[in-house]
Order: structure tokens, then C-alpha cells, then sequence
């Protein structure tokens, strides 16, 4: 089919970015063809309409005005697609034939750099994953700030772990082998854009070091960098570039670190702690970094994200970074000054990024300037603190005032510039002579008109005269219809027709606008150029922006820190080099906060070497999730240098913390919630050691009773024997508390509960030893069912229960009798498992006390005292308020 020239050149340009959206730059618009302009018109409603391109039938098209294009762009992005911008690249009075076009930039979830695109306390990272030998190297980067690493894991399990940390907006999967499809199959469950390239290996990492040396000559970090990981930054590196098609000066250095050397936090675990944000809504609110979140600037707010999502081990590096907490939190005057300090600084790392970019406006020179100018009294409010913190120090001694670059702006740029950047009003008086000059021309030029109209109303009478301007037709005399006849014949010459008047020139006025026009057009295009050779100046210092930029977020993070420790009362935590964990009265960070002032029941936690496992049973509702989430959240506050929500806290850093909490279907996977539970027992099963804290919450659920329980034993006697790991498991199998005679390490708790006759009390607190109820269908009344089901259920458990009785075999009673302490009480998971009948079931899952017949009161009385001696031993006074208290008596008062 033979297409028109300019549609030949669209399909050619095409052809080499067949995985974006190809915006073609047609004067005004941006136009979209054939299956682009399809699938656009539907994504971003916008009208579809075609034009004849040569062929027999009309080319489907859509289009968006030049100067809202950004709008589109960003659905297109946040959709999970990709737009190739093409320009025209030469002036179109000036070609011969179709102009010039060619693609300027590709832009991708993965690499946008414009505000508009990100938000501003979460960074937008790209990431390349290579593998090769049994090795998976990484590597991310964030356009916007410069911020670039890469690592080396052994295992495709721990590489998701280490990729899903970033939470990429797209992934570059440097792969030319099948096997390594599995990879991006695995991705596809996730809202990640995954692009495939070649990675076009060179064997010898030297080879691959001397392409990129300005990028590898300042690799920070202790681990030394690999083939692998060299392959992964180079083929990132090359991939912004390809997309780019401009300077990345601002990508200067790459962080290499060893990924054991933080805290592992799966997925799992990250999601099920609601570390970032919550599982109902994903939204920030509710979540840890929610609570914690008190920092000023948006780079700071972006450093306390990785903080949470890298946790530290080593115990002086935990250390360094409570010192500087202890001292803002001493300092509460000083850090009110820091706090008003930061608050003049805008986002450097993104600015400086969009400097050396060549992106950045004169709006953006100006609030580097205003960033700068808020250093010296940062400084100055941090000497008051620094000597008591060596991790301040650092920040104090880092705090680069760059005097010259707030010199090189102020001298250049106006205090407020316009938005546009070519229309002039950029550049400062006196800053450059010839364009002082174009400016004197320009404004004499413009006085000269507005005397113009005085005088040619003088000189023909016509009152209603004016002298206008537009960017059509230029300056114009207009003259009303009912005053032509008062015009002076040829000094006139007719420019433009209205319906209720005529617009004229004069010899003098062409004349005058000829200069005037040359005067502005020479005047902005001086100001933009020299506009950008000041911004390009500021670009040669982006190094020194980017090393005070994380100078100023670490100061912001640490203050944070500070400021919501003195609010809630956080304690700071003993770091251990080996040891227990122990925690005294800790509580939930982020359930407290939410409470609003009321007050939280606290709880205490001891796990080491001999008691290493807390077998934790109760009802739902009871508090045990609560419990188990808040120790882990208490670790990985202390390892991030925090202080935390308790009364003394000793924590021996834990090499990786596993999450079983909740339950959810996997629909897409294929996998039903018991499988999801299976599957996150085998991933902490696999890779937990003994440093590690692993937290399983109702385990064994979603299948039968017997295979449940059975399945719970083996775990739990699997992290007691084989692994060793500190450990907290909650289950409604109260019958597993047994395990306490045969697991040495394994003690029993439960959730304290206050029970009358008409009703039940959750006490939230942990106390010693099992639990003998769940007490189910309490907790569906009050869910709501109705009180017709509740009653039935009531019936039904009493039918159950009697019929265990009833059905039990004389030799098994008689066994049972024969028994004795906790063989008596406790019988095995084997036996249990053995039983397939609910009412056989039933018959262990409480010992069973033969009921006293109701012939005197003395029995009752019995059971009535029992019921009151129980409650008192089980009531926590000490934390009861007044009202507990007097409700807690009165109750008591009405059993006996």
C-alpha cells in the first residue's frame, strides 16, 4: 500500500518503538495512527477520527494539544504503558519536503522524572535483574533522584524478596535463555511493567567496567563488585540511555552492598506487618512508616522508607544511629530549630536530577537557591546537639553551604520567573548587557505605542481609537465603522476586517513594530540561552547537590525519629550482640496511636535460649495477632535505629523476621488459603536460622481438625529442634499445649479472657499457661448473627459435648481415669489425629469433669467459688481503670 511521505515517516519511526505509544508532533498537537490512536482514544477518552494517508481507507487517528500533553501522558503511565515522544527537529519554513522528525525521549513507568508523574515521599524505581551460574544480580535506580545500587543474591526466592523491597514501577529483564522466562512469569502477578532485553554478556568484568568508568570510578561500598552485578548496571545504564537520549550526569556513582547485611523482610512479612501500608486499602495511613512519618522534607520522608525497609544487624551501626535520636530528643529546642530549618528546603535530589537532566525551569533554579539559603542556620541549630552524636557530626561536617551556586542564581535569575521559559521575563537586570539593551529598545519601543494612540486620536477626532496588539496580526490602529469616514485618505493602509470596525497600519507603526518584534524575539531567545547555560553551570555542581541532599534527609529522618519518640513516650531499646530478646510492658506502635488516648494493655516478651518458643492460645478477638504484629514491629524499630513503644526493651538483632499472619486466597495463582499458608510456612521453614524471629498466627487452620493439629506439631517441633529460632505461634488447637512437657524450650501462654454468665471480657493481656476455651460463637455474636444461630450453636455445642461423654468407650474412660497430671490433661496429636468423627474429636479437646448432681447446693457453691477464686487470680488490677474495676467487683458481687 503506498502511504503519504509523512505517513511512510510515522510508520518508520514506528517500527523502532513498537512497545510504545508513538506521540508524532504534527505543528500544535500530537497525533496518534492506526493501533495506537485505537487504543488511546479508549484509555484516554479522548475523540477518534481518521485522515487520508494514501491508502483506500481513512487511517484511524486521535490527538492532544502540545501544551497539555503531560495530562495524557501520565494516564497512559500510570496504566502501565509507554510513550515515545516524537519532535520535529528542524524549523518547518525551512524544509524541503516532511520535516525532520525524530524520537527525543521514551518515557516508562520506570524512568519519568517530571513532579507530576511521582509522589513526593516515595521514590520511582526502575530495576535490571540478571542471572547467570546460579547467581541473580540487581540493580535499581531512581532517575529522579540519582539514587543507584546493586547487589548479588544467591536464590530466585530471595532476588523477589530483594526486588520487591524497591516495590519497582518496572522491571528490565536481562535474559536471552528460556529458563529464565520463570522470572517474568512470577512478575506478571505483579502491577510491575516488565521489558526484556538481551543482556549481551561480556565475559570479563573488566571489559565490562571500561565502558562505564566515569560510573564505576566512584563505587561506594565495602562488597566488591562482580561480573554479574556489572552486567545488571550496565544493561540498566544502557536501557535509560536508549529511552533517554540526554545526559545522565546525575547517575555518577553506584552503592554496592551486601544484602546480608540487613534484615531480611519478605513480602509476606512486609505486607502482613503493614509496614508501608495497610493490607484493607494499601493506603499509608495505618501503617508503621504512617506512624513514624514526622519528617519535613520530601527526601527525608523518601530515607525513612528504605530505614523501615532495611532494617540494620550490625549492633554500633543501630547504636551511632540512637545516639543522634537521644541527642535530638534531648535537645527538643535545637530540634524545633532543625525542624523550622528543613522546612525552606525543597526536594534537592529531584531538583538536582532535573538539572543535570536539563529539564529544570527557572522556578526550580530559584527554589534551589531558597534550599541553599536555609543551610547556614541548619548548621548552626545541629552544633548545638552534634557533639553528643557522631552520626550528627557526620551530617554537620557534610552540610555544604554552596555559596557559589546560590551566587551564580541570584545573580542570573528574577526572585519569581514566569512558568514559561521561552517567552522572557527570566533573567535579571544588568546581568547581561546586549540584553539590557534589547530590553531599552523593547520598552521605549512599547511607550513610544502607547503615546501613538493620543496622537491619532488628536489627529482625526475619532475619540473611540485605539492601538492594539495580537499574536496574529501584530499592532493595529482599529477605528469603529461609524468613524471611518473621519480616517485621513492614504496614510491608512486596511490590515484586518471585524464586523463592527477595521483595523489599520501606518507607515510609522510597521516600522516601529518591525523593531519592537526583533527587540522581543532577540530578547527571549537571549534569556532562554542564557537561561541554560546557567542552569548548565549549576549542573557541573550536581555531585556536591546530591551529597548535601542525603546529608539533610538523614538529619530529617533522625529528627522524625526524635520527635515521635518525645510524643509517645518510645523508650530507647539495650542492642545485644547475642542474647535474649526481652521487652517489657511493649505495645503496639500503630494500635496505639489509633486508640486516640485511651489506654493500651501492655505486654511483655522474653524469648532466648530457654525460652525459645511461646505457644500462644486464646479466642479470636483476644488480642494474639495484636501481641505477635507488635513484637515484630518493636525489632524492627530497634534495628532501625528507633526508639520504641515500651517501658525497657534488650534486642539481639534478627537476621530475618517471617510473618504467617491472616488469610487470603491466591484466585490468580491457582492457590486456596490453606496452599498460601503451606507455601509461607516453606519459604520461612527454608531460609529462617537461628538470629531469626519468625511469627505464624493461627497455625494449622483451613484444613481438618486432625490434620491441622497434626501439621502444627511438626512445624512447631521442627523450629524448636532443627532451627532454633526464636519463635511466637498462636492456635486455637488449645490442645497443643502439651508440647510444653516434651519441648524443653517451649513455654505456654494464652490471652487472659473475664467470663460471667452473661458475658465475656478480653483482657488483652498475655498470661502464663493454656488456654481451655475459644470461645467461637461469643465472637460471632458479636459479629452480629442472629440470635436464632447463636442460640442453635449454643445447643448444638451442648449436644456435642454430651454426646462425647456418652460416646466414650468404657476401656478409654477407664484409661482416662487411670491418668494422671499432664498425661491426664493432655493428650497426643498422634491419638487426636487417629479420631475422624466430630464427637470423637470433641472427646480431647477438654478434660472432661464428671457434672454433680443437683441434689444440695454444695456442689454449686463449689463451683461458684472456683469461677470467683479463677477470676480474681486471672484479673490485672494494676492496669484496670476505676470503672474496670468497680464493673469487675459488681460482677463478682452478682456470681456469689
Amino acid at each position: 500500500m503506498k502511504y503519504t511521505p509523512m505517513i511512510q515517516q510515522y510508520l518508520a519511526i514506528k517500527a523502532q518503538y513498537k512497545d510504545a505509544f508513538l506521540f508524532f508532533r504534527l505543528g500544535d498537537f500530537y497525533e496518534l495512527f492506526f493501533e495506537d490512536a485505537l487504543t488511546a482514544s479508549r484509555e484516554l477518552e479522548i475523540t477518534l477520527t481518521g485522515r487520508d494517508g494514501g491508502g483506500e481507507e481513512r487511517i484511524p487517528m486521535c490527538g492532544v494539544p502540545y501544551h497539555s500533553v503531560d495530562t495524557y501522558i501520565a494516564q497512559l503511565i500510570e496504566k502501565g504503558y509507554k510513550v515515545a515522544i516524537c519532535e520535529q527537529v528542524e524549523d518547518p519554513k525551512q524544509a524541503k519536503g516532511v520535516v525532520r522528525r525524530e524520537v527525543t525521549r521514551v518515557i516508562t513507568p520506570g524512568t519519568v522524572m517530571e513532579g507530576k508523574f511521582l509522589q513526593d515521599k516515595e521514590n520511582n524505581y526502575l530495576v535490571s535483574v540478571f542471572q547467570k551460574d546460579g547467581v541473580y544480580a540487581l540493580a535499581a535506580c531512581d532517575i529522579s533522584t540519582g539514587e543507584f545500587y546493586t547487589t548479588e543474591v544467591g536464590t530466585r526466592s530471595l532476588l523477589l524478596d530483594e526486588m520487591m523491597q524497591y516495590r519497582p514501577s518496572e522491571v528490565v529483564l536481562l535474559t536471552g535463555r528460556e529458563e529464565d522466562d520463570e522470572l517474568g512469569e512470577m512478575l506478571v502477578l505483579y502491577p510491575i511493567v516488565v521489558t526484556k532485553r538481551p543482556p549481551d554478556v561480556a565475559e570479563d568484568g573488566e571489559d565490562v567496567r571500561a565502558g562505564f568508568a566515569a560510573l564505576f570510578s566512584e563505587v561506594k561500598g565495602t562488597k566488591e563488585s562482580t561480573p554479574a552485578m556489572l552486567t545488571a548496571t550496565r544493561g540498566l545504564l544502557s536501557y535509560l540511555r536508549e529511552t533517554q537520549k540526554r545526559s545522565l550526569e546525575h547517575l555518577h556513582q553506584v552503592t554496592l552492598y551486601e544484602a546480608a547485611s540487613f534484615m531480611v523482610l519478605d513480602q509476606f512479612t512486609r505486607r502482613n506487618l503493614e509496614l508501608v501500608e495497610t493490607i484493607r486499602d494499601k493506603s499509608k495511613k495505618g501503617s508503621l512508616l504512617w506512624l513514624l512519618d514526622q519528617t519535613v522534607t520530601a527526601m527525608g520522608g523518601r530515607l525513612l522508607r528504605r530505614w523501615i525497609d532495611k532494617p540494620l544487624l550490625s549492633k554500633s551501626e543501630i547504636e551511632k544511629r540512637q545516639a543522634a535520636v537521644q541527642a535530638l530528643l534531648d535537645g527538643w529546642m535545637a530540634r524545633d530549630e532543625v525542624r523550622a530549618c528543613l522546612k525552606e528546603v525543597y526536594d534537592l535530589e529531584r531538583l538536582a536530577g532535573r538539572i543535570a537532566y536539563g529539564t529544570a525551569s527557572p522556578r526550580d533554579l530559584v527554589q534551589l537557591k531558597t534550599s541553599l539559603l536555609a543551610i547556614p542556620a541548619l548548621k548552626q541549630a545541629l552544633r548545638e546537639v552534634a557533639n553528643d552524636s557522631a552520626a550528627l557530626q557526620e551530617v554537620l561536617d557534610g552540610l555544604d553551604e554552596c555559596p557559589d551556586v546560590i551566587e551564580t542564581i541570584d545573580r542570573g535569575i528574577v526572585d519569581d520567573p514566569p512558568v514559561a521559559v521561552k517567552e522572557g521575563g527570566l533573567i535579571k537586570e544588568g546581568y547581561h548587557e546586549y540584553l539590557d539593551k534589547l530590553r531599552t529598545a523593547s520598552r521605549e519601543g512599547k511607550q513610544w505605542i502607547a503615546a501613538l494612540e493620543q496622537q491619532e486620536r488628536q489627529a482625526t477626532g475619532i475619540r473611540s481609537l485605539k492601538v492594539g496588539y495580537n499574536k496574529v496580526f501584530g499592532y493595529y490602529i482599529e477605528v469603529t465603522k461609524a468613524n471611518l469616514s473621519l480616517l485621513p485618505e492614504g496614510r491608512y493602509e486596511r490590515k484586518q476586517t471585524l464586523a463592527n470596525a477595521e483595523r489599520f497600519i501606518t507607515p510609522e507603526l510597521k516600522e516601529k513594530e518591525a523593531l519592537i518584534l526583533e527587540a522581543e524575539e532577540k530578547r527571549s531567545e537571549l534569556e532562554y540561552q542564557l537561561f541554560v547555560e546557567i542552569r548548565e553551570k549549576v549542573a557541573r555542581e550536581v555531585k556536591r547537590l546530591q551529597a548535601l541532599a542525603l546529608k539533610v534527609a538523614t538529619v530529617d529522618v533522625l529528627q522524625s525519629l526524635a520527635t515521635v519518640a518525645q510524643d509517645n513516650r518510645y523508650v530507647r531499646p539495650e542492642i545485644l550482640t547475642e542474647g535474649p530478646l526481652v521487652i517489657r510492658d511493649g505495645r503496639h506502635p500503630v494500635v496505639e496511636a489509633v486508640l486516640h488516648g485511651e489506654p493500651f494493655v501492655p505486654n511483655d516478651t522474653e524469648l532466648g535460649t530457654h525460652q525459645q518458643i511461646l505457644l500462644i492460645t486464646g479466642p479470636n478477638m483476644a488480642g494474639k495477632s495484636t501481641y505477635m504484629r507488635q513484637v515484630a514491629l518493636i525489632v524492627i524499630m530497634a534495628q532501625m535505629g528507633s526508639f520504641v513503644p515500651a517501658e525497657f526493651a534488650q534486642i539481639t538483632p534478627v537476621d530475618r523476621i517471617f510473618t504467617r499472619i491472616g488469610a487470603a486466597d491466591d484466585l490468580v495463582g491457582g492457590q486456596s488459603t490453606f496452599m498460601v499458608e503451606m507455601k509461607e510456612i516453606e519459604v520461612t521453614l527454608t531460609n529462617a536460622t537461628e538470629r531469626s524471629l519468625v511469627i505464624i498466627d493461627e497455625l494449622g487452620r483451613g484444613t481438618s481438625t486432625s490434620e491441622g493439629m497434626s501439621i502444627a506439631q511438626a512445624v512447631i517441633e521442627y523450629l524448636h529442634n532443627d532451627i532454633g529460632c526464636k519463635t511466637l505461634v498462636s492456635t486455637h488447637y488449645h490442645e497443643l499445649s502439651h508440647l510444653e512437657t516434651t519441648l524443653d524450650r517451649l513455654k505456654n501462654f494464652h490471652m487472659a479472657v473475664n467470663e460471667t454468665d452473661n458475658n465475656v471480657i478480653f483482657l488483652r493481656k498475655l498470661v502464663s499457661g493454656p488456654a481451655d476455651k475459644s470461645y467461637g460463637i461469643y465472637c460471632a455474636q458479636i459479629a452480629g448473627l442472629p440470635q436464632r444461630i447463636i442460640d442453635r450453636a449454643n445447643r448444638l455445642l451442648e449436644e456435642y459435648e454430651g454426646a462425647v461423654v456418652r460416646e466414650a468407650a468404657p476401656e478409654e474412660a477407664a484409661n482416662r481415669n487411670k491418668m494422671s497430671g499432664p498425661e491426664q490433661e493432655h493428650m497426643s496429636v498422634t491419638a487426636f489425629a487417629a479420631a475422624e468423627e466430630p464427637q470423637q474429636l470433641a472427646l480431647f479437646s477438654e478434660p472432661v469433669q464428671p457434672k454433680p448432681e443437683k441434689k444440695s447446693g454444695v456442689a454449686t457453691l463449689g463451683r461458684a467459688e472456683e469461677k470467683v477464686l479463677k477470676k480474681l487470680r486471672e484479673a490485672d488490677l494494676l492496669n484496670m481503670t476505676p470503672m474496670q474495676a468497680m464493673n469487675f467487683l459488681f460482677e463478682l458481687k452478682q456470681q456469689v
